[in-house]
């Protein structure tokens, strides 16, 4: 009996590891605790790594705004709905128009010429009663002493948040954090990623980053190079003439000449104001080590604060308890009245109290854990789930059905950013050329090969990177695009047939390539073939190998020949900035909705290869480089018009870039998530989102219904066992008897 004893105990174990695993299954299969679902907390997901700078200074990738501008509050911000986008202000009391002064300082007319306009002085009132999030920075005894502004590295000891320490505090925001954060942009500690364009721009700026150099210096004398454990490098010292507070609520700027952008600056995150206490909380000994500073716990006035920051694991933002409230809008198109956007008009914001992001090292898990309800958002940051959505909508059924049934929310929209193909002007081949007859050769080839390279074609075949077919450098939605208009046509590529833009044929094309002096794709001279090369920025992949073979086809069908040279991401950037790229294909995503911000990619003092600015392609026009001096001093307006209309029609003409197309923006939201929009230019829609999660707990019920079949497949598996254990001690007891008799 003692050996079935041991079998049947045997089947046991094995069972009930089996009905452990049941239960999961048949349970819950929800990543989150018991009761998450009820909560007012919003769950998305982030990609790779945890974002690298979460100071304001130095801030300046997209993976970082779902921080940034829910914590930062700039001067101004961007209306949710409105489009084209319109400047709200956020700490400031209301979006300012600078006036203008001589070189001697007098005051001059909003319509001075700009040769005239010597300084434009913004002068900005801050709103009173703004608090900062709660911060051990902040933190003073009785006597009104700072409690954590001299501590000693055995006092931080293994703290690596700001919650664990005991006290927190507040203070008003000031004008002079906004003075304090201009100056930073002079720093030597972090990166300043535009104190270049601010120090053109902001009267003192490019001296004060001098001085600064000097002061740090003498700082560090007696410090190893290598130390993480700098002191504190305190701006108020030493003031700035193009910045400052005249009282306590009120900003003075003076900035350079006529420059209209500058307005556009002050509604992002390099002009959030940075308390000096902050600064110098971060500066102590061993807060660098233990992970403490702006980068990873930012201090601000927003409506969110971070709570966690677990390293490329788990960040949490909180509702700021210090967070005055803002206004949900109510102005709107009909479509955003239809889409349900104005229901929450004139509501207090943020809605939500919690946000969550985990992170998501595989596409399919991510993907999966959206569809069964447990990301409310698939991620923050990337535009680009709703249009992937669509296209698997439109290709299967089944697909279809499950997002109709579940309700999801897919919102797609046409956003500023740009993704072309560029020709090298320094290339002999696609260049510019040296003669005017090359040149004209040059161009033609450019010409037929914008022609060739079919942009409906690729949206067709790569759904997922969709966007619009562009006809120069201008997508809708910023002043003087005639995106989707036929005066916005290009003639080079396009004509306009009964409404519509037709891209023009192949035949065409091969006419220009044969004027160029390559018939059939052969040089008309030596007879060799065409060989071209494209230079991409990332390995060859088999996942790229597709869009490689399409560039490719689309260059075949001239008969030029192709080359493909991939490299990484790194080696890409070092080759376009030293020239040597022939053929590119380059993206970019607006800094602000201003035409300027498009035009200045092929402003021939901005080349990359020859300055280091943004022209990738190095593009350079006499003409066109005089007429973007104008516009940059223009306001919106007839005259600036006429300006942009004669800057396009030269590129379309010179066709540096085969103009490519103007991505989606989209978003997929759950039904239970309401206020969605998806939107480059807006990155503090957190605040906006409000949540059903009556809704939500009932859908994911609906969704995610236990699974009771592998308790039954177990328990006949015990019953076969408990049977199978009992016949083998059977036929052992019977072969033990028989042994025992012949003995």
């Amino acid at each position: 009996m003692q050996r079935f004893a041991r079998l049947w105990g045997r089947s046991v174990k094995v069972f009930a590891l089996g009905l452990a695993a049941a239960t999961v299954v048949g349970c819950n299969n929800s990543p989150y605790a018991d009761g998450a679902a009820q909560e007012n907390t919003l769950y998305t997901a982030f990609n790779e790594r945890s974002p690298r700078y979460l100071d304001p200074t130095s801030s300046y990738s997209s993976n970082e705004t779902p921080f940034t501008y829910q914590i930062y509050e700039p001067l101004y911000g961007y209306h949710y709905l409105k489009r084209p986008y319109t400047l709200v202000p956020k700490t400031a009391e209301e979006v300012v128009q600078p006036h203008y002064v001589d070189r001697a300082g007098k005051p001059l007319p909003d319509d001075a010429p700009a040769d005239q306009i010597a300084e434009s002085v913004y002068t900005i009132r801050i709103r009173p009663g703004v608090l900062f999030a709660p911060h051990p920075a902040f933190a003073r005894n009785a006597q009104g002493e700072y409690l954590y502004h001299h501590l000693t590295r055995e006092q931080i000891g293994q703290k690596r948040s700001p919650w664990e320490f005991e006290q927190t505090g507040t203070r008003e925001l000031t004008a002079e954090d906004y003075v304090y954060a201009i100056k930073r942009h002079a720093t030597t500690r972090t990166a300043a990623p535009v104190f270049g364009v601010f120090s053109e721009y902001v009267v003192g700026l490019a001296e004060y980053g001098k001085l600064v150099k000097q002061e740090d210096k003498k700082l560090r004398a007696n410090l190893p190079p290598t130390t993480r454990d700098k002191p504190f490098l305190d701006f108020r010292q030493w003031p700035l003439e193009g910045a400052r507070a005249t009282d306590k609520y009120t900003l003075v700027l003076r900035i350079k000449g006529k420059y209209p952008q500058w307005k556009y600056w002050m509604a992002m995150t390099f002009l959030a104001p940075v308390p000096w206490e902050a600064d110098a909380f971060y500066a102590q000994p061993g807060m660098a080590g233990n992970g403490l500073s702006l980068n990873t716990w930012p201090v601000g006035t927003g409506p969110y604060m971070m709570w966690t920051s677990v390293q490329d694991r788990r960040h949490v933002l909180k509702r700021n308890p210090n967070y005055r409230g803002g206004v949900y809008p109510c102005d709107g198109t009909d479509k955003d009245r239809a889409a349900g956007l104005l229901t929450d008009c004139g509501k207090k914001t943020p809605f939500v109290d919690t946000i969550v992001f985990n992170l998501e090292k595989e596409g399919v898990s991510q993907d999966a854990k959206f569809r069964q309800g447990y990301l409310d958002l698939p991620e923050f940051d990337q535009m680009s789930y709703g249009n992937a959505y669509k296209i698997q909508m439109e290709d299967s059924d089944k697909f279809n059905k499950e997002f109709t049934d579940k309700g999801i929310v897919l919102a797609r929209t046409v956003d500023l950013s740009s993704s072309y193909m560029g020709f090298n002007w320094l290339d002999p081949v696609v260049g510019k050329g040296d003669t005017p007859e090359q040149q004209a050769r040059n161009r033609k080839l450019r010409q037929a090969i914008s022609i060739a390279v079919d942009w409906d074609e690729y949206n067709r075949i790569f759904p997922k990177a969709a966007g619009e077919v562009a006809h120069g450098p201008l997508p809708g939605g910023v002043f003087g695009s005639r995106h989707g208009t036929q005066e916005g046509i290009n003639p080079v590529t396009h004509r306009w047939v009964n409404g519509l833009a037709v891209r023009r044929s192949v035949e065409e094309a091969r006419n220009l390539l044969a004027e160029a002096g390559y018939p059939d794709g052969r040089d008309a001279k030596t007879g060799k073939p065409l060989v071209l090369y494209y230079d991409y920025g990332r390995p060859a992949t088999p996942e790229a190998k597709p869009m490689l073979d399409w560039t490719a086809k689309q260059f075949a069908k001239l008969g030029i020949q192709l080359e493909v040279r991939a490299t990484d991401y790194n080696q890409f950037q070092d080759k376009v900035r030293r020239g040597k790229h022939q053929i590119i294909t380059w993206g970019w995503l607006a800094d602000y909705p201003d035409a300027e911000n498009f035009l200045f990619l092929l402003y021939g003092p901005n080349a990359k290869s020859v300055h280091d600015g943004e022209n990738a392609a190095n593009y350079a026009n006499e003409e066109y480089d005089r007429l973007y001096s104008q516009l940059r001093f223009m306001d919106d307006g007839p005259a600036k018009q006429a300006v942009i209309d004669r800057m396009v029609r030269i590129l379309q003409e010179d066709a540096p870039w085969s103009w490519g197309y103007f991505p989606y923006a989209s978003g997929a939201y759950h039904r239970w998530v309401h206020n969605g929009k998806p939107s480059i230019m807006v990155r503090d829609q957190a605040q906006y989102y409000r949540l059903d999660t009556q809704e939500r707990v009932q859908r994911l019920q609906d969704w995610n219904q236990p699974l009771y079949w592998p308790f039954a497949i177990l328990f006949a598996l015990l019953g076969l066992m408990g049977w199978g254990a009992w016949h083998l001690y059977r036929v052992r007891e019977q072969q033990t008897a028989v042994a025992q008799g012949d003995r």
